[in-house]
């Protein structure tokens, strides 16, 4: 085990126990490929699925595992309209596995998330049956001043890059608190524990991950 390795399943274990403190599910996967078995180990053939826009659950291939296996799945890039794209958005909140990432978390256990429709934060507080959080162990912070920190100021100025919208953190890559009719930062969400218990899983990875 290299030290950085090391580092992660100590940092993971640490993590672990504060989030089944706050009643999360929590395991760890130290690569992707034990990530993926993970996730067909959590979600049942059959299920309804859906997810957020994250490139942590893209980028690891989890969606294409969805969509190529028995599962029913909900996913707004099948479809083109704007009309049926809300009705995408409403199916998720109804479906059996949400899977999303977050944009930072704390060291104790808090996430953070930022929004710029509202869907994705919407789902993982209510609707959806499970709740999956894939987290890559890049966005864990020391603490929720941090994190906060990390969503807007990291976060938020690499999506708008990846989105190539018009606000102020595309001139210098940094966040000006902008009101923009364009930013994707309005509605920020803490999230202290999971509620139910045990509706939300979290499944850490010892890589870097999304944004």
């Amino acid at each position: 085990m290299t030290p950085t390795e090391l580092r992660n399943s100590m940092l993971a274990e640490k993590l672990i126990t504060q989030l089944k403190r706050r009643h999360y599910d929590a395991y760890y996967c130290p690569d992707r490929e034990s990530l993926l078995a993970k996730i067909a180990q959590l979600i049942p053939e059959g299920s309804s699925v859906a997810w957020g826009g994250s490139m942590s659950i893209r980028d690891t291939g989890i969606t294409k595992m969805l969509k190529e296996g028995n599962y029913e799945v909900y996913d707004r890039e099948d479809v083109t309209t704007a009309e049926d794209k809300r009705r995408m958005y409403l199916k998720a909140f109804d479906c059996q596995y949400y899977l999303a990432s977050v944009n930072a978390m704390s060291e104790d256990g808090q996430m953070v998330n930022i929004d710029g429709n509202g869907n994705r934060v919407a789902a993982i507080t209510w609707g959806p049956e499970h709740v999956i959080l894939v987290v890559g162990l890049n966005k864990v912070c020391q603490d929720l001043d941090a994190a906060i920190k990390r969503a807007r100021s990291t976060a938020a100025p690499v999506n708008m890059a990846r989105f190539q919208l018009p606000t102020p953190c595309q001139t210098d890559g940094t966040c000006h608190n902008c009101l923009s009719p364009d930013s994707i930062c309005n509605y920020i969400s803490i999230q202290r524990m999971s509620h139910p218990a045990h509706r939300h899983i979290v499944v850490l990875v010892g890589e870097s991950l999304g944004y």
